[in-house]
């Protein structure tokens, strides 16, 4: 969706925004392992992150992929279950205190890497599986995003995620 730039709307859109910081890395060695939690990952436009089956996708809206650690808490509660452990929703990053959909087509900086949100992470069928009945459509809305690797570089864990300048 385009809107003039000078619109009210397109303001509201460009208008500053609070930087968040990542409280969880992983990376899913193979289809259906366990994730291997890290403090921190490498981030290549051409070899992804290493460790993660994904790797080998260069230039692929699915390099990364990200989830609010807000959205967790929100999972878990209609789920009426204390909490979720980060690698059963199979993110690579996990942040808090930024809108990850407010990053919609925008670039942004994380660690030292810059990405661009490709579109929203749907759940998998999995999630009914490792989360029990219900978790598929408790997942739903709340997956987080994806994003393609723009320039790579390296993010640890309390590194700031935050938009770049000219989104």
């Amino acid at each position: 969706m385009s809107f003039s730039p000078g619109s009210p709307l397109a303001q509201l859109l460009a208008a500053p925004m609070r930087a968040g910081r990542v409280v969880w890395l992983g990376v899913r060695p193979e289809r259906r392992l366990p994730m291997v939690p890290a403090s921190s990952l490498i981030i290549d436009p051409i070899e992804g992150l290493p460790g993660d089956h994904y790797r080998s996708r260069t230039g692929a809206a699915r390099q990364v992929t990200l989830i609010q650690q807000e959205h967790i808490f929100a999972i878990a509660a209609y789920l009426d279950i204390p909490t979720i452990a980060p690698e059963l929703l199979r993110r690579n990053v996990v942040v808090c205190g930024i809108n990850l959909l407010a990053l919609k087509g925008c670039r942004f900086q994380l660690g030292t890497a810059v990405l661009q949100a490709t579109g929203e992470c749907h759940p998998c069928s999995r999630m009914e599986e490792v989360l029990g009945v219900g978790g598929y459509n408790a997942v739903r809305g709340h997956g987080g995003i994806t994003a393609r690797i723009i320039s790579g570089g390296e993010v640890r864990l309390g590194d700031a995620i935050s938009r770049s300048a000219g989104g």
